[in-house]
């Protein structure tokens, strides 16, 4: 067992050396969300705004993107969790459908995980349903383009949760957030993309 930690303490460490600088970009907010104003942090804030419907905003599910893509190499980062009840966290091709409900799944063009109160899932086509892990309050996504790999890690823990391999990336990935509704005030916490703590 300690060993495994070992192992996974270092695959964390290597794959954080990757860490990429993103904001979100508030031209794909759904008019529900509100953004801090470094672009790092979204929460759920019930009301519509009225926004200019432009072609990059989600107007049907509570989705948000980032500013930056990437369509090559290898991209890490983190986004705190802490407090949620409920959340959407991964990334995203360019062209995923912004204008209607859709499945969030690698066929529709998103990579993501999702945590719901007692479920923690890798959205796909099965889902496939993950250990729950305790307090779980910092996710990091890490993405090897050219190779067709999304891994998800427990930072605070220091553990590997799941990756999907054998993708096929032909077009930009954002990474994706999703702060899920505030069901009665218990899920209002936001979602922060921080930085990478290397001396954790």
């Amino acid at each position: 067992m300690e060993m495994k930690k070992l192992i996974e303490d270092a695959e964390l460490k290597r794959v954080q050396q990757y860490e990429v600088d993103v904001t979100l970009d508030p031209d794909t907010a759904h008019p529900k969300l509100i953004l801090s104003e470094d672009g790092k942090q979204v929460h759920y804030g019930g009301v519509v705004k009225k926004l200019p419907d432009k072609p990059k905003r989600f107007t049907h599910c509570i989705y948000i993107l980032t500013r930056q893509s990437f369509s090559s190499g290898k991209i890490y980062f983190e986004v705190q969790v802490k407090d949620k009840t409920a959340w959407f966290v991964g990334v995203a091709r360019e062209s995923i459908n912004r204008k209607c409900q859709i499945m969030l799944t690698p066929e529709n063009g998103s990579w993501t995980i999702l945590f719901n109160k007692d479920k923690l899932v890798f959205r796909g086509n099965p889902d496939v349903h993950l250990p729950l892990r305790a307090e779980l309050q910092k996710v990091g996504v890490f993405v090897d383009y050219d190779e067709g790999l999304v891994s998800f890690y427990d930072v605070e823990d220091r553990v590997h949760i799941y990756s999907a391999t054998g993708c096929t990336f032909s077009e930009p990935l954002y990474p994706f957030l999703c702060p899920e509704f505030c069901d009665a005030g218990k899920n209002s916490a936001p979602l922060i993309i921080s930085p990478v703590n290397q001396t954790d």
